[in-house]
């Protein structure tokens, strides 16, 4: 861990203390940082991992009336990994031998089976993604950094409020370090082991991520014997990374049955690598479709997959900045929803933003200037909506925040929106 750049993490503020009668569990995927984050949050807890074949075998064995006193308030890696380790838990924690334990795992799938099964009502559930824009643009993990302006979103407030006290543009000296940040994670995404490594390196980290980690995943989830299919797969899901997701058209040019591609996705799902945007469903120009778009959560690992080492493609960007907002809703726990829209015609907004006041449209464009063009499909969803309508972004590679247009449409560049400068 000495080799790792340590960040800030957001998720460290919203993590209960360890003074509180709770248990939590913090889940995501592998190498985002969990045993980092746990470790610098609760120094004071004992750290026991369960990859370790002898802890699991103590464990195994334990007898359930003697846990607070063999493990107490813990800090437990790789939970899934020994099943009577959650009777064990439970039953201590309902007797009040324990108070606080934070249990860690990377394995959705049979972390949330085993919670459903023995701790359902007790356990609050966190998940650490990869890291945010904010959090690459932070010092030091000492350095909280603020809400992005991402996040005043979600508040009920009108969006010329919202950029009121906002500066249109940035200085250099400020405007830099989060152009670096972003740039950085345009070409190798977020992992935090990535970070000291050289160029070459990075590669090959992410490709050893590939073959290890994910792999190792799915010998949790599926046990296949034959990975070399799920490995195409792999390639040709990251190539549709930002693109309506066909599942007959993905089978076949991986030759694999529909139903085996649709496994095999859910894998990606449960293993934190990508997330299906569902359509908006109701209908508000015309006929709408109910394709779902498909999203990699992290830019290093889909250009690795993919082979794309190129200059920033469209759909890159997209990814990055759709990933960018799932990654700080989940982080926080936002209930709203978010959804694209695109109807049969072909009329198409890249994000709809459900809040409670209503909805905010945006339009992802990897370039540096708004077109009138781009602001076309709001103003036809923004007719159809009524007052349901809140504004909408176009989110870009410029450098000003502005009004580009009615109905309430601005013009945000993306690393100003992820960031809180």
């Amino acid at each position: 861990m000495s080799e790792i750049i340590q960040k800030y993490r957001i998720l460290g503020d919203i993590l209960p203390s360890s003074k509180k009668k709770h248990l939590v569990l913090l889940t995501g995927a592998r190498q985002t940082g969990k045993t980092t984050l746990a470790l610098w949050k609760y120094p004071d807890l004992r750290y026991i991992s369960l990859d370790a074949p002898e802890n699991r075998e103590t464990i195994r064995g334990m007898p359930t009336a003697s846990w607070s006193r063999s493990v107490g308030n813990a800090v437990i890696d790789e939970a899934q990994k020994e099943p009577s380790l959650f009777e064990k838990v439970k039953f201590a924690f309902d007797r009040g031998d324990i108070s606080f334990s934070l249990l860690l795992g990377s394995s959705q799938i049979l972390l949330l089976k085993k919670i459903r099964e023995s701790l359902a009502g007790r356990i609050s559930v966190h998940e650490l993604w990869p890291l945010l824009m904010g959090e690459l643009t932070s010092e030091s993990n000492t350095q909280t950094p603020l809400p992005p302006l991402l996040d005043r979103l979600f508040s009920n407030q009108d969006l010329k409020r919202t950029f009121r006290d906002v500066p249109e543009v940035l200085l250099v000296s400020e405007d830099g370090r989060i152009k670096e940040a972003e740039k950085y994670l345009l070409q190798w995404g977020a992992m935090p082991a990535l970070l000291p490594l050289p160029a070459e390196e990075r590669w090959k980290w992410l490709r050893d991520y590939q073959f290890t980690y994910l792999e190792r995943d799915l010998g949790d989830l599926a046990r296949l014997d034959d990975l070399v299919p799920f490995r195409t797969f792999q390639k040709l899901a990251a190539l549709r990374s930002a693109k309506l997701l066909n599942y007959s058209e993905l089978a076949r040019d991986a030759s694999l049955s529909v139903d085996t591609a649709r496994r095999y996705l859910e894998y990606l799902t449960l293993s934190y690598q990508t997330a299906l945007l569902q359509p908006y469903h109701r209908n508000i120009t015309s006929s709408v479709i109910k394709t779902p778009k498909l999203y990699w959560l992290d830019i290093g690992i889909v250009r690795s997959l993919s082979g794309f080492r190129g200059d920033l493609s469209g759909e890159i960007y997209e990814t990055m900045v759709v990933s960018e907002i799932i990654k700080w809703m989940k982080t926080v726990q936002r209930q709203e929803e978010i959804y694209f829209y695109r109807t049969r015609s072909g009329l198409e907004l890249d994000i709809f933003l459900q809040t409670e006041k209503g909805i905010i449209g945006m339009e992802i464009k990897a370039r540096t200037a708004v077109a009138s063009a781009d602001l076309r499909a709001m103003r036809e969803v923004a007719k159809g909506l009524g007052k349901e309508w809140r504004g909408g972004l176009v989110v870009y590679l410029g450098n000003t925040i502005q009004k580009v247009g009615e109905p309430n449409v601005w013009a945000v560049p993306s690393r100003r929106l992820f960031t809180s400068t």
